[in-house]
């Protein structure tokens, strides 16, 4: 898991996100598990032929079930939505109508109403506010990510809790990572700093594929070859939203 799958994600066109994939002249990339459909190939799925494009396409929405969904799914930090705004929205692409939406969500009409009445003003102030941006950037030739020798880095799509910690930049990535971990990737120490924690911790999520299950065992395995307390970093993969699991931790997998 090599590929850095948050720049891949966060520095892909609105359109590119609504897609779900990103092009070039050789292939389709999928923006969330980064899974390649390579241009000229024929893709056999479910016993049909189809090229890259429509088989990126149906991977997607067998794999994430849509950008929809995945998106409203996303962190609320990172979409901007209350929960009460995420269920009228997934209600909403449904096709529901207000009157079962309101119903569903045990609430008056008129509530759905007044949802969709600030719902518009967040997308205008959106529109307008991604405008701003993007003339910042043009005007100034620089993101505003960018430092005058440093870049801040994105914050992971699955995290579970969005704060000050995340402020990093790559320069202290590099540098956390020369401190505490060898060049065989395991751990001198664990640190206990929050900021430098998560960036260790995403640097040992490295050590697991996309799109595979892993059992506990296999788990502790590899992370009893980083660290000695490998129970201490397999719980706060899962707290800090770089590993899933299942209830009864039978399984396990890197969030996407």
């Amino acid at each position: 898991m090599d590929i850095k799958s948050n720049e891949l994600f966060w520095s892909a066109a609105i359109e590119e996100v609504k897609n779900g994939f990103i092009e070039n002249d050789q292939y389709y990339k999928c923006i969330i598990c980064e899974e390649v459909f390579e241009k000229g190939r024929i893709y056999e799925i479910n016993s049909e032929l189809y090229d890259a494009k429509k088989a990126i396409e149906l991977h997607i929405e067998a794999k994430h079930d849509s950008m929809l969904q995945y998106l409203l799914g996303m962190n609320s930090s990172f979409t901007g939505l209350s929960d009460i705004q995420r269920e009228v929205l997934t209600l909403m692409s449904q096709g529901l109508p207000d009157k079962e939406v309101a119903a569903k969500l045990g609430v008056a009409q008129s509530t759905i109403r007044n949802h969709r009445y600030k719902l518009r003003e967040k997308e205008r102030q959106a529109k307008l506010f991604l405008a701003i941006m993007e003339l910042l950037s043009k005007n100034t030739n620089k993101k505003i990510n960018k430092l005058d020798k440093e870049v801040i880095c994105d914050v992971h799509k699955t995290a579970t809790t969005i704060d000050d910690r995340y402020n990093i930049t790559d320069k202290e990535k590099k540098i956390t990572i020369k401190n505490y971990m060898n060049e065989e990737g395991a751990l001198k120490s664990y640190p206990a700093k929050e900021k430098k924690k998560i960036i260790i911790l995403e640097e040992i999520t490295k050590n697991f594929s996309k799109g595979r299950i892993y059992s506990e065992k296999e788990i502790n395995r590899v992370l009893k070859r980083i660290h000695e307390d490998y129970i201490t970093i397999r719980r706060a993969l899962i707290e800090y939203g770089f590993l899933e699991r299942t209830n009864d931790c039978s399984k396990y997998w890197v969030k996407e």
